[in-house]
């Protein structure tokens, strides 16, 4: 099997053994790629893409068909944006962006704290600003933010001289995918610190109402 993301053969094995009996016992897929990368020194992130990438090119491959021998394994299928929504996200971002926030900030606070729609959010911004920087560019002209617009435009030329020189380098896509790694780390220690919270509130209110009984 060729190599993705570095992974071999045998480690491919390891990963999808490792995943069947995680499901097996009812983990989360957040939980096993965090577990797994802890045990064998990766990324979080790294485990989940190509675990996806997996299972993207499952029926593509017959070595991977055979890797995962009938698995049940998958991923949830996300729903792709329209042309509207698309365009809708883009203007939401920009307008949060307009405000002096991060994109990652603009996309919590579009989001309300759901992660899965701050990835989807994420994801459809950043393959926008990888496949079509010029739309971005021209919504943001559209809406009057002339500085977005021409930042966007200087990032597009600087990516363009990068290619000329280093044509096996995009350091852009390499960004943004380092933001969705630390996006999933942040969430999941969130999640952490949230259940925490909730685990103490709970024995607090467990001891008062012995009190009370009392």
């Amino acid at each position: 099997m060729n190599k993705i993301n570095g992974y071999t053969e045998e480690e491919a094995k390891s990963l999808v053994d490792y995943i069947k009996e995680g499901k097996r016992r009812g983990k989360t897929l957040t939980y096993l790629f965090e577990s797994y990368g802890t045990q064998r020194g990766r990324a979080k992130g790294s485990v989940r893409n190509y675990y996806y990438a997996l299972m993207k090119n499952e029926k593509k491959d017959e070595r991977i068909t055979r890797l995962l021998d009938g698995s049940a394994l998958s991923v949830e299928k996300i729903r792709e944006f329209s042309k509207e929504e698309t365009d809708e996200t883009l203007r939401s971002i920009l307008a949060e962006k307009s405000k002096g926030m991060s994109v990652r900030r603009a996309i919590y606070n579009l989001s309300g704290g759901d992660d899965k729609l701050m990835l989807r959010l994420q994801n459809k911004y950043r393959n926008t600003l990888k496949k079509e920087p010029s739309r971005i560019a021209a919504l943001a002209e559209e809406m009057g933010l002339k500085e977005e617009a021409e930042s966007l435009r200087q990032r597009m030329n600087g990516v363009k001289n990068k290619q000329k020189t280093l044509p096996d380098r995009d350091f852009l896509q390499r960004r943004l995918e380092n933001e969705i790694n630390a996006l999933y780390d942040r969430l999941a220690q969130a999640l952490k610190s949230e259940n925490e919270r909730l685990r103490l509130e709970n024995e607090r209110l467990k001891a008062e109402n012995k009190r009370l009984q009392k």
